[in-house]
């Protein structure tokens, strides 16, 4: 987004055949004499507040589409779309055009809008008494202060007579949600939500960068950049960083501690930067290069705790398993033999009574139905987990290969470090060499860990584990409420009948 102090030249930009080489469409939500009296108004505005700098006119928000739009949708419709969504939810006019670049590698568009409302009538001020304006168009108590030596009115002077109109306002104040830092967010997250809407296939869907949260964003590099290379320096760190919170994720890593080390590490350590040197951009890199030393640090102790507790567990079990086999064969069998069985108790006989009962067999007695509530349905959430259990398995997988390729890595830094006398001189490059194309197999291997995910459809390692979680947890509780409803209801699903000579059993029982 940006501020535009000539808006009607803006216009005349992005609306210009002439100026533009590849200007698909162009939309407007009212005509251009709006423009030029908004323009006219904000600027009268600007001089009453008497703020320096310059005055603001207009907005423009540059919005970029996916290339495959260009073949499925009708540049006018497209345009129209996006225009009038916006005017919907702000309320406010609008002019914008459809662009590519000179290479057609950027589908945009370009949307300019008032920060102000037409009022549906002008409010007009009358004056009371002659009004005096000096060369600043500043309002003046009396004549004299516009009068030259002569006695005649100043050059740029003005009076406004007794009972003429000497303010109209049409416009309303200005929006103050335009002015806020969230409200670029809000625009990105509401035209991400309608692309998405109008993308096919889930994999290309658009996701917003969320700055305050696990990830590092990096950073556009504008054609002729001066700074071309130290740009590219940082992005490669940060996607370094980037790389090893999906590590983080994928290891198990609770994302509170990933948030406490960037915050540590990186967001408090650029401010103490600025605090002591300024704005030395330089420094950067190295702040995320030790940030993403400590997570790397961090997920290795994870892992080999994560190993340690398998181990033991591990050897319980064989351990258990061998000892309940010593104690069945230390069982003698002949105390099995011998024990004693269970007493049997005669009750004394009573006196023979005969009773005389004539049963029907034919009678059945029907049981009154039990009301039985309807199985669980299964959650939408719960019907993904297999599959999201399966990506998880492939993530774990690769997971294993970096933790592998790591500890290879660390035993040939050990046998570095070992050498000594002539075999430091004959050893050593190749020993580096093998280190260097191990630590490039690694960092490959973790820019693999996003590369799976987004075959799946998801942005980033941690909005699958977000879905996942759910949709375990989701499938947990279906499953617990299949279980409670066999328990209590599975045996009387169907409804059972008994003879009259089995209840009379039941009854003498």
């Amino acid at each position: 987004m940006s501020k535009l102090h000539n808006v009607r030249g803006r216009i005349t930009y992005i609306s210009s055949h002439a100026k533009q080489e590849n200007l698909y469409a162009v939309y407007e939500t009212t005509d251009r004499h709006y423009w030029t009296e908004l323009a006219r108004f904000n600027q009268q505005e600007f001089l009453k507040s008497g703020t320096e700098g310059k005055c603001i006119e207009a907005r423009e928000l540059i919005i970029a589409l996916p290339e495959s739009f260009p073949a499925l949708y009708n540049p006018d419709k497209l345009l129209q779309l996006f225009t009038n969504r916006f005017k919907e939810k702000y309320g406010v006019e609008c002019v914008s055009a459809l662009h590519h670049n000179k290479r057609k590698t950027n589908y945009h568009i370009h949307l300019i809008f008032s920060e102000r409302e037409l009022l549906p009538e002008p409010i007009e001020k009358i004056a009371t008494r002659n009004m005096f304006y000096n060369e600043q168009k500043k309002h003046v108590r009396t004549k004299k202060e516009i009068l030259d030596d002569s006695g005649n009115v100043r050059k740029g002077c003005k009076i406004i007579k007794k009972g003429e109109v000497y303010e109209r306002t049409i416009f309303t104040a200005k929006n103050k949600l335009f002015k806020q830092e969230h409200y670029l967010d809000e625009a990105k997250r509401f035209y991400t939500d309608l692309i998405n809407l109008l993308i096919e296939d889930d994999k290309d869907k658009l996701h917003v960068f969320d700055k305050n949260g696990l990830y590092l964003a990096t950073k556009k590099i504008g054609k002729n950049n001066p700074k071309e290379e130290q740009i590219k320096e940082d992005n490669e760190v940060r996607m370094q960083w980037n790389h090893e919170v999906d590590r983080a994720l994928v290891s198990q890593v609770p994302e509170d501690e990933i948030r406490q080390i960037k915050q540590k590490w990186i967001t408090e350590r650029i401010r103490l930067s600025i605090d002591v040197f300024g704005k030395c951009p330089e420094k950067l890199a190295g702040i995320i290069t030790t940030a993403t030393a400590k997570l790397a640090l961090l997920i290795s102790k994870v892992l080999t705790a994560a190993w340690e507790l398998k181990d033991k567990l591990f050897r319980e079990t064989l351990e258990k398993e061998y000892g309940s086999k010593a104690d069945i064969k230390a069982v003698d069998t002949a105390d099995i033999v011998t024990a004693p069985a269970k007493e049997t108790i005669t009750e004394p006989k009573s006196p023979s009574v005969t009773v005389t009962v004539t049963v029907l067999e034919t009678d059945v007695v029907e049981l009154p139905k039990p009301q039985i509530p309807p199985r669980p349905v299964m959650p939408p959430e719960a019907t993904a987990f297999p599959r999201l259990q399966k990506v998880k398995v492939t993530l774990d997988k690769h997971n294993n290969l970096i933790f592998e390729a790591e500890r290879e890595r660390t035993k040939l830094e050990i046998e570095l470090s070992d050498l000594k006398g002539l075999a430091r001189l004959t050893k050593k490059k190749e020993l580096e060499s093998k280190i260097a194309t191990k630590t490039e197999e690694i960092r490959t291997l973790k820019a693999g860990l996003s590369g799976i995910v987004r075959q799946h459809g998801f942005a980033t390692v941690q909005d699958f584990y977000t879905a996942f979680y759910t949709a375990q947890h989701a499938t947990e509780a279906y499953q617990k409420e299949c279980a409670k409803w066999e328990e209590f209801y599975g045996e009387k699903a169907t409804p059972k009948t008994e003879t009259m000579h089995e209840k009379l059993q039941r009854y003498q029982g």
